[in-house]
């Protein structure tokens, strides 16, 4: 694996890719948060998101499209990872021009 390749679970990749886009609008709303909780109840998110803070905006890309390769994810894992965003999006009772702009860049890594 390359030096950008976390050594996660997918869990742990859904995880980071929630807590990216929980950032997309520079706000993560308790809403996105509870949400990222219910996706994944049993990563440790106060890691993942360390590890989230550290990083900058191409890191985050690298580390997602890398770990995404190295778990093979089928295209109905990748369709449903899209729902999940976009449900992330949503929780919080709008999806703003961020979101909207993050979602399609995500789309096009994701498909």
């Amino acid at each position: 694996m390359s030096q950008s390749t976390p050594n996660w679970t997918k869990d742990e990749l859904k995880t980071y890719l929630l807590i990216y886009c929980a950032n997309a609008d520079f706000s993560e709303s308790t809403p996105e948060i509870n949400m990222i909780h219910t996706k994944v109840p049993h990563v440790d998110y106060n890691k993942i998101h360390e590890e989230f803070q550290k990083d900058n905006d191409y890191k985050s890309i690298q580390k997602i499209q890398a770990s995404l390769e190295a778990h093979g994810y089928t295209v109905n894992e990748r369709d449903q990872l899209l729902q999940e965003m976009k449900d992330l999006f949503l929780s919080d009772g709008e999806l703003d021009q961020l979101e909207q702009n993050l979602m399609l860049g995500l789309r096009h890594i994701l498909k």
